[in-house]
């Protein structure tokens, strides 16, 4: 018989759930943005990020499955779709990864609380990985604020981000 979370933490990794699918249809949201702008680079960043939520999502949700524990989707928020500039985009993106952080930071919270070592230990790549979301975020802002309005930086931009991929990370759980 699977040891099973308890309820409490049960509940708020199944939000977690939710609020990874809904950073993947922002993401995605802001990428469809940056493609009407005739930024695809841009747009890529943002596609991919998309992806890498979705592998949030799930890897949250084989976890759930993993511990005997029952899975409870719930609908999915529609995302802001109106931006008024590649900057605002990258911002709003770099507040959004520092809510997923502290929702991160409350669910490791709980396992402490509820001494369940094997959801500390599962939760640590989460927290890990929003180090590595927020610095990424935080270094776009910057480089967009030093580049302003300059095409010429934007453009370059765009042509780096275009080559940004998506690969998951190898055995991880």
């Amino acid at each position: 018989m699977k040891m099973k979370i308890s309820k409490k933490l049960a509940a708020e990794i199944n939000d977690q759930i939710n609020k990874e699918f809904f950073s993947e249809y922002y993401y995605l949201s802001m990428a469809a943005y940056l493609e009407s702008e005739n930024l695809p680079g841009f747009a890529n960043f943002f596609v991919v990020q998309a992806q890498e939520e979705h592998f949030h999502a799930m890897k949250l949700y084989q976890y759930m499955n993993e511990r005997g524990t029952k899975v409870e989707l719930a609908a999915i928020e529609k995302p802001k779709g109106d931006f008024k500039s590649i900057l605002e985009v990258f911002e709003l993106a770099l507040e959004h990864e520092m809510y997923v952080s502290g929702r991160i930071n409350k669910l490791m919270d709980i396992a402490i609380t509820d001494n369940d070592h094997a959801s500390r230990g599962f939760l640590q790549w989460f927290v890990d990985e929003q180090v590595e979301e927020e610095a990424s975020m935080e270094d776009y802002v910057n480089r967009l604020t030093r580049v302003g309005d300059h095409s010429y930086g934007i453009l370059m931009l765009d042509k780096e981000l275009a080559g940004r991929v998506f690969t998951p990370p190898v055995a991880e759980k």
